[in-house]
């Protein structure tokens, strides 16, 4: 087999997986965590063992989802923290960026980060104990090191930079992740509130760091 013919077949496997993908989000978005590996093979119009030929496992096409609903929800974030605008405003935008994409598609939330709702589904024994929160806890750990670095490059808060980063990325990330859960799952505010709440509770300390000089600004 030559090169052009291997780069035409992993162009395929790669088309068919993300037609895949797009055939579980419609799943996930119609199931949320109850989305079944039989369910989405046959949203995909094929049978279940091709589903595990591309994927593996459920395992397998959560991670693949995963990592599809984080690179877009980063970009997102990024996007709030790179708008010409003052630091506070960034700081709500960023916030109500977040709110705002699991509020969306709250179905895909409850997917990804709820390992108690998400067992298989009666009669598909191949799924019972599938553990979400395995798989879960590493997207949390990415966006808060994804914050850190943006703190990192833009923050000068003197000795212990980094460190202090890193402390700031993932709690920030954890509190919104938490307080996000609650409200999605109570809804005691409207959204607006609840962003200028979370805002006030990290701005003394933000309001207080100098910008890194040669870096993009907070």
């Amino acid at each position: 087999m030559n090169t052009t013919q291997r780069a035409d077949q992993q162009t395929s496997a790669d088309r068919r997986r993300r037609e895949l993908l797009e055939a579980a989000d419609r799943v996930v978005l119609r199931d949320g965590p109850h989305a079944s590996m039989n369910a989405i093979a046959a949203e995909a119009g094929i049978t279940k063992p091709i589903l595990y030929r591309h994927f593996g496992d459920k395992g397998g096409l959560y991670a693949a989802l995963a990592v599809r609903h984080t690179d877009a929800l980063l970009a997102s974030l990024r996007a709030a923290l790179d708008a010409p605008a003052q630091r506070r405003q960034r700081v709500e935008a960023t916030l109500d960026t977040y709110l705002a994409a699991i509020e969306a598609r709250p179905q895909v939330y409850r997917f990804l980060m709820h390992p108690a709702e998400s067992a298989g589904t009666p009669g598909d024994q191949s799924e019972q104990g599938f553990d979400v929160g395995k798989h879960s806890a590493p997207l949390l750990r990415r966006m808060g090191e994804e914050l850190a670095q943006v703190i990192e490059e833009r923050l000068d808060v003197g000795p212990g930079t980094q460190q202090l980063a890193r402390v700031w990325g993932h709690g920030i990330v954890g509190m919104m992740h938490a307080a996000g859960d609650w409200w999605l799952g109570e809804r005691p505010c409207p959204r607006e509130e609840l962003v200028r709440t979370l805002a006030d509770l990290l701005w003394g300390r933000l309001a207080e760091a100098g910008d890194k000089a040669g870096g993009p600004g907070f």
